[in-house]
């Protein structure tokens, strides 16, 4: 068989086995073997309440996180806004630096030198790099020493307050605030709310508004700081807070509170000095150094030891501060006068006094050595005479003869503000103190000091009261005694005579005339001083008697001008008025008120070295007691008795009161010249054998034939 043309085919082996399969993944993948392990436990089962309870706080707190991220994201959004629309309400920084509601007044004494401040003491525009760096060292290092770090919030103080308040077993916002300076000042600004009189029953209503606690307040407080701190430097907060912090004393801001209390400016203030205005800011009325110099001084070493503590000033800084603790200057440390200040700020117009919105000096004609002397005197026979316990209470007024007040004491108790003034606000009876006015009359009239009247037993009746009849204080009678015994002896029945003989309503007259406004008696009392006044009426109407017979007003302000002006608004508001009797008749009444000094019921007030006049008053059960007299330069009154009316026991006008007088005006002509009353000097009495002119007897009987003539020789 042929093959040609036919290709043959290869030549291999035989096929035993199929062609082996193409391997998929699944035929790659081996078989997993099974491995023989531990015997497994039994699943443990769950107790199906604390499975619950674990779902409940799981699925609970699920929801807390959800609504509290949301909240504190909604609570963060409207803080923001609360923010940014305060800081759009917030003003210019100059426009808050004085924020008082009331003006000040600064009173100064007839030398022009600062005694007392009155109303909001501010004393001028202070900034952060204008005052004392100790001071605004010390105020940063007392009331916030993380001031330049925080956003106006200080969330590590917040914490330490509320730390330390439930530590001493307070709420957690009772007691320490944490408040920065920032907050400090929004609530000074009242959080931009600005007193509105018409708004508010009284401007203390409204500071304790904006004084308020409470955590909806501080909340506010709080948005308030932070627009502050976006809208101010840290400086321009810190001046906002210098000067409107009230530091005790009446003085609001670092300047008023460094010239009332050291007599320099801010800028001027020592570590020291720095360290106790610092100090104040806690609790300024209580730790005025003006109230307890010492209690101040001791919160000044606190704040020393924080600003060494917080690298404010050095160990050595310190070591001095605290060895030389500041003082008062000197007028700070006297306290003159607050009673006449008092009665300064009370006696001029409202409007530039009490409810003065404008910063205003006032000008007085209190003399500050005067006004020491008196005090001195009062002192001393306090501590020397009087026994200890006494409540008895006294008051001194000194002047010159034209009515201008020289020194005032309303009180045993001198270093006082708003006291009561038993100088000017006491009314009391008079007694024998009124009788140079029933004899001024006299005088006037015609009679004279040596006219005669009878000291007799003597009755009146008295429509309404029935028979009245005046005893004398010794419940003994004299006989006939000329006017000048009978003032020098204080008297009763000789004066009730010429009152009578003169007429009651011309002794009125005269006594109204000389200055007592106080309601005078109608019956024949007056003459014995039944009538009430003020111890500052009486010694001004003495000062009349001393210039020759014409009434003064008393007064203590001198000039009043607004601060930074030259011109005065007003000047003088009292000094010598209208004639009230003639010269002649004031010179014999002023011997004759000299007679009672040398020689008469009055000689305890005698003077070593000068001239003086005056006379004594005892009211009935001796419930007051009265001296009042004058030299040539001087016209001084005292009165002592109880508050309460209560008798004095062993006390005469020309006793306690008399020996004040003498100590007071001993004190006041220390170092002056002595100088003559101007007084009708009597040529001496003639010698017994020589005759009395006719017309001097019949001067002499005037009196009791007009009296005769009257009560028909009663």
């Amino acid at each position: 068989m042929s093959n040609s043309g036919r290709k043959k085919p290869r030549l291999v082996a035989d096929k035993r086995y199929s062609a082996p399969k193409r391997k998929t993944a699944q035929t790659r993948r081996k078989p997993a073997t099974r491995r023989k392990s531990a015997p497994r436990k039994p699943a443990r089962r769950r107790n199906p309440v604390v499975a619950l309870f674990t779902g409940l706080v799981g699925w609970v707190m699920r929801i807390v996180w959800g609504v509290s991220w949301r909240l504190g994201a909604v609570i963060v959004l409207i803080v923001g806004l609360s923010v940014g629309y305060t800081y759009t309400t917030l003003p210019e920084v100059g426009e808050l630096l004085d924020g008082r509601a009331r003006g000040s007044v600064t009173l100064l004494d007839r030398n022009g030198d600062v005694f007392a401040w009155r109303g909001d003491q501010f004393g001028g525009v202070v900034t952060a790099d204008t005052v004392s760096p100790h001071l605004k060292n010390a105020v940063v290092a007392t009331e916030d020493k993380r001031f330049y770090w925080h956003p106006g919030v200080d969330p590590i103080g917040i914490a330490s307050a509320i730390r330390i308040n439930l530590s001493e077993g307070r709420g957690p916002f009772q007691g320490h605030g944490g408040s920065t300076i920032t907050q400090q000042t929004a609530k000074l600004l009242c959080l931009g709310r600005e007193y509105v009189k018409s708004e508010w029953d009284s401007e203390k209503d409204y500071v304790a508004d904006c004084r308020q606690t409470s955590l909806w307040r501080k909340a506010k407080e709080a948005v308030y700081a932070m627009a502050m701190e976006a809208k101010y430097t840290k400086d321009e907060i810190l001046s906002i807070y210098l000067n409107r912090a009230y530091l005790g004393g009446g003085a609001y801001g670092a300047e008023a509170a460094a010239q009332r209390y050291f007599g320099k400016g801010a800028a001027q203030l020592s570590v020291s000095e720095s360290a106790m205005l610092a100090g104040l800011l806690t609790a300024p009325s209580t730790l005025a150094p003006t109230a307890n110099l010492e209690r101040s001084q001791n919160r000044a070493s606190v704040v020393v030891r924080l600003m060494r503590d917080q690298d404010y000033i050095s160990a050595a800084e310190a070591a001095t501060a605290l060895a030389n603790p500041a003082e008062l200057s000197e007028a700070a440390e006297k306290q003159t006068g607050g009673y006449f200040a008092d009665w300064v700020m009370a006696s001029g117009p409202e409007f530039f006094t009490r409810d003065t919105t404008e910063d205003v000096i006032i000008r007085t004609t209190l003399d500050q050595r005067i006004q020491k002397a008196a005090e001195d005197a009062l002192k001393f026979v306090f501590d020397e005479k009087v026994r200890d316990g006494s409540k008895a209470q006294a008051a001194i007024v000194v002047m010159s003869a034209d009515g201008a007040v020289r020194a005032m004491v309303g009180g045993r108790d001198t270093k006082v503000r708003g006291a009561f003034n038993r100088a000017t606000q006491a009314n009391r009876q008079t007694g024998s103190a009124f009788k140079p006015f029933v004899y001024a009359t006299a005088l006037e009239l015609g009679y004279s000091h040596d006219s005669t009247v009878v000291d007799e037993p003597f009755c009146l009746d008295v429509p309404g009261s029935g028979r009245w009849c005046p005893e004398n204080y010794t419940r003994k009678h004299y006989g006939r005694v000329t006017l000048t015994e009978a003032l020098k002896n204080s008297l009763n029945v000789p004066a009730v005579k010429v009152s009578e003989s003169v007429g009651r309503d011309l002794v009125r007259k005269v006594a109204s005339d000389f200055g007592i406004e106080s309601d005078l008696a109608d019956g024949p009392a007056l003459a014995l001083g039944a009538s009430e006044s003020t111890l500052l009426e009486m010694t001004g109407a003495y000062a009349g008697i001393l210039n020759g017979g014409s009434s003064v007003m008393p007064y203590g302000l001198k000039e009043l001008r607004l601060l930074g002006d030259d011109e005065p608004l007003m000047g003088s508001g009292g000094g010598i008025g209208e004639r009230v009797i003639q010269e002649n008749a004031a010179r014999e009444l002023i011997w004759m008120m000299h007679q009672v000094v040398h020689g008469g019921t009055g000689g305890r007030a005698k003077l070593p070295d000068r001239e003086a006049a005056g006379k004594t008053g005892t009211t009935q059960a001796a419930r007051d007691a009265w001296f009042l007299g004058f030299t040539a330069d001087y016209v001084a009154g005292v009165w002592m008795g109880y508050d309460d009316n209560t008798p004095l026991t062993g006390v005469t006008g020309g006793g306690l009161p008399a020996e004040i007088w003498h100590e007071t005006m001993v004190r006041v002509h220390e170092g002056l010249e002595p100088h003559r009353l101007p007084m009708l000097r009597p040529a001496p009495k003639p010698a017994p054998s020589q005759s009395v002119p006719r017309r001097q007897r019949d001067s002499g009987n005037a009196i009791e034939n007009i009296l005769r003539g009257i009560f028909g020789g009663n």
